[in-house]
């Protein structure tokens, strides 16, 4: 008891050096540079020495990447979690589950104050590794690229516009096997990410060089620690959903996260992705300073990823796959995010058996050692207690 409580108070101690170290250390991305930020070493300090919280029987960990966390295979997603239903979290980390991942956007906070209410006592939040998000960094993108195409003349729109769609068409990012929906409305999303991205060249100083983007993301980290109850989080995802490469280039990123950093008050950066992952994940890798990539990753689209994937992991780049089930299944009405039977059918064929299908889906994940864990979002015990069942798992996959 007494070696567990020291290796904890060490890891915290690292935590502050290494806080110090990186803000002298995340390099700066090249882009829009503004007078105020400054350019940032290449070198980035890469942790070699685990770092275990809560570890017990019956779970298996992997490591994250350079963080050095060992986090367990199964990743509670908290989209759906509330402060009156709080309990399936509580026995996840009695089970041994450390890794809780939740963003401002779940319930328009309702997800963070669920978990701070679970981690209301610093031993208990001694025990998992938190990660939450900056949701709103691709909206501000995009508004601040909206504002000033508002104020355009009617045939400069219009040419605008055809770049958007000629680039949209370009880059492939809808190929079959590529993009999935796997919410109403989601691919409505892309619209004002090619409008942004076609605004850039013309129009890039104004928009990504405002300083808007480190309030937001300051003032978000600010909310979250308070909504959690806690002084520092563990990973930081910025930004949240990143639909385009040019959003993780932002040059303001790298700079603020430094900063908090240095201030304590986050360990790790990362960033999340449902669409157009394989250049992204690329683009995260060769920033450097992010640390870890949270991606849509499943049965239909890893042929796309997997390549990717293994050199996220040569380079020491933590990998959490997220909508591994919602290739097969979806919590949203059928008319709304269709499930094709085909899908369903291939799942059957690589796993056979009776188990039910968004378990086969992690289990299927799983066998990937490249992934260091998988987002399982759980609402009730009996989910929970189902997911678990396959971790630490072996199996051979059947050709579909």
């Amino acid at each position: 008891m007494e070696k567990k409580k020291k290796n904890r108070e060490i890891g915290r101690r690292e935590f502050i050096h290494v806080g110090s170290m990186a803000a002298l250390s995340v390099p700066f991305i090249s882009g829009f540079e503004s007078s105020g930020l400054k350019n940032i070493s290449n070198e980035i300090p890469q942790s070699t020495t685990p770092e275990w919280r809560n570890k017990q029987d019956g779970i298996v960990y992997r490591q994250l990447g350079r963080t050095g966390f060992m986090v367990s295979e199964i990743v509670y997603g908290s989209e759906f979690t509330t402060p009156e239903n709080i309990r399936p979290v509580e026995i996840a980390i009695e089970r041994g589950v450390n890794y809780l991942d939740t963003a401002p956007q779940y319930g328009r906070g309702a997800s963070e104050t669920a978990l701070g209410k679970v981690l209301s006592s610093s031993s208990k939040r001694e025990k998992v590794f938190l990660a939450t998000k900056i949701s709103a960094f691709p909206s501000l993108r995009n508004r601040l690229y909206k504002e000033i195409f508002d104020g355009l003349s009617t045939t400069k729109k219009e040419a605008l516009q055809k770049k958007a769609l000629d680039m949209r068409r370009e880059r492939g990012i809808e190929k079959p096997g590529y993009f999935l929906t796997y919410w109403p409305g989601h691919p409505r999303q892309l619209d004002g990410v090619f409008l942004s991205d076609a605004m850039m060249a013309e129009y890039g100083e104004k928009v990504e060089g405002s300083p808007e983007f480190k309030k937001l993301i300051i003032s978000t980290v600010e909310e979250s620690l308070k909504r959690l109850g806690t002084d520092y989080l563990d990973i930081v995802h910025c930004p949240h959903a990143t639909n385009s490469p040019h959003e993780a280039k932002n040059p303001f990123i790298a700079e603020t996260f430094s900063e908090l950093k240095k201030q304590g008050k986050v360990r790790f950066h990362g960033l999340s992705t449902h669409s157009d992952m394989a250049p992204i994940l690329n683009t995260a890798i060769d920033a450097k300073h992010f640390d870890v990539v949270m991606l849509a990753y499943n049965i239909v689209n890893y042929g796309f990823l997997d390549h990717v994937i293994k050199r996220a992991k040569e380079n020491n780049v933590g990998i959490i796959a997220m909508k591994v089930a919602m290739a097969v299944f979806t919590p949203y009405s059928p008319e709304q995010v269709p499930i094709p039977e085909w899908r369903i059918q291939k799942l059957n064929q690589i796993i056979p058996g009776d188990m039910k299908l968004p378990v086969k889906a992690y289990l299927w994940a799983l066998q990937n050692t490249d992934l260091s864990g998988v987002v399982s979002g759980i609402t009730t015990e009996e989910m929970l207690l189902e997911n678990l069942s396959v971790v630490g798992k072996k199996i051979e996959l059947q050709p579909a």
